[in-house]
């Protein structure tokens, strides 16, 4: 496994390759960027490290990367760098919660010095979550929501941390992410597992019978009622609600259910009665919701009650190197539930399947798993690439795909795979290095890569 690595952004060349070289002397891993954006999609939750910035440059300075990294992660060491001896931005600095502020020209030493201090500090900020997270409890998360790049360990990480509370939880994500399994997943962490786990899909609910259905009703509250029902909150009191596409609900029933929220409290239709409820709410959406509160389709005070721990769950296009063990183990399963034997599956088809564009997400992934399993082709022809696309970013993707899939054919040892591309071993590593693919982070394995 990858240890602690620092991320070094400074605009001048000479600057940062002078600073990796001295680092790397005190033993230390360093990854170099010309600019800040890049390294915002490395920082995460569970980002096991130390951001070095210069504080001034083009674009985005370190002030400002400084912010993002903390509502990101308000915990990730962030060491800035000035040749300016400004004493109010040294201030200013702290105040904004950086790490430590270190003025040009600087001993590596010292440097370094501090960087191990940091990085000391982040591994127990991290051990500390994943204890308070478990709380000694063993459970699947991994199994259910597979996947070595950063934005799934980030996810796996909060929904430990957030299914361990009671909070009320929304799940973002694009159709066929696994909306569903990160809620399931959070009620079975959580204290209420041994209780009911109620999904309602809101946008499936006939209009004229939805407040009968979440609310239950009284005899007579409309015509054909005939006994009194339980509606799908009260009956799952003690456990989890599920609200599926939660901006296809009524508008009109948004407010109902804020009530219900703030109060916990339910009044079945055609009773007076108040009813307590012990449950936790969790949405999923997959449209923009405050975009749908711009355009007066969902209320603002909704959104913001939901929105105080939020799971965004990332599309197949942000993990792309999770593809290829992703599918091997939805073969895997596949085989299993058709009673078939295991299937070898070709390197050749991995590395297709690795580089193909799959808007339909786990779900479509699923199909093609199931197809193969039963002898047809595992996915169309024209699923892979929708839209006009740069060659370059066409080319790149497909060379990521290729590497990606070669190494989960081969388990993550090296020397097949760069005899199988025809590359040699340090045009691998550069590839590897470029497209943010590791071995160690990717593959559970410990082969020998010479």
């Amino acid at each position: 496994m990858m240890g602690p690595r620092v991320l070094l952004i400074d605009d001048e060349e000479e600057m940062r390759r002078s600073s990796t070289q001295a680092l790397e002397l005190f033993d230390l891993t360093v990854e170099t960027f010309s600019s800040a954006e890049p390294v915002l999609e490395l920082v995460g939750y569970a980002f096991d490290g130390v951001v070095v910035s210069d504080i001034r440059m083009p674009g985005m300075d370190g002030m400002t990367l400084l912010q993002r990294i903390r509502e990101v992660d308000p915990e990730v060491p962030v060491i800035l760098v000035t040749g300016h001896a400004d004493v109010q931005l040294a201030v200013s600095a702290m105040r904004a919660g950086v790490y430590d502020f270190i003025e040009k020209p600087f001993a590596a030493q010292h440097l370094a010095t501090v960087i191990r201090r940091a990085m000391d500090r982040r591994s127990l900020v991290l051990e500390n979550r994943r204890l308070r997270a478990v709380a000694g409890k063993r459970d699947d998360i991994e199994a259910r929501l597979p996947g070595r790049t950063q934005v799934m360990v980030d996810l796996r990480y909060r929904l430990r941390a957030i299914g361990a509370t009671d909070a009320d939880t929304l799940v973002i994500g694009e159709t066929g992410v696994g909306k569903e399994v990160v809620a399931r997943a959070l009620h079975d962490v959580s204290s209420r597992a041994g209780r009911p786990f109620i999904a309602i899909n809101c946008a499936a609910l006939p209009e004229n019978l939805i407040e009968s259905e979440l609310f239950g009703h009284e005899p007579g509250a409309f015509p054909g009622a005939l006994r009194p029902r339980y509606g799908k909150f009260e009956h799952g009191r003690g456990g989890t609600i599920l609200l599926d596409e939660i901006g296809s609900m009524p508008f009109d029933l948004q407010a109902k259910f804020l009530r219900v929220l703030q109060e916990r409290v339910i009044t079945r239709l055609g009773s007076n009665e108040q009813i307590p409820l012990d449950v936790r709410f969790i949405a999923t959406s997959k449209v923009d919701l405050e975009a749908e509160v711009a355009a007066g389709r969902f209320r603002a005070d909704l959104l913001y009650r939901l929105n105080v721990a939020t799971l965004r769950v990332p599309s197949l296009a942000q993990r792309q190197a999770d593809i290829p063990l992703l599918f091997l183990q939805l073969v895997r399963e596949a085989a299993a539930r058709y009673g078939r034997n295991d299937i070898d599956v070709p390197p050749e088809l991995i590395t297709d399947i690795a580089a193909r564009g799959w808007l339909g997400n786990v779900r479509e992934l699923r199909n093609a798993a199931d197809r193969l399993v039963l002898g047809l082709p595992p996915a169309p022809e024209d699923s892979s690439e929708t839209g006009p696309q740069r060659l370059a970013d066409r080319v790149a993707s497909y060379e990521r795909g290729l590497i990606a899939g070669a190494l989960a054919a081969h388990g993550g040892s090296l020397k097949p795979v760069y005899e199988q591309l025809g590359v040699s071993r340090k045009t691998l590593y550069e590839k590897m290095q470029k497209y943010g693919l590791d071995k160690y982070a990717r593959f559970d394995v410990s082969q020998d890569d010479s």
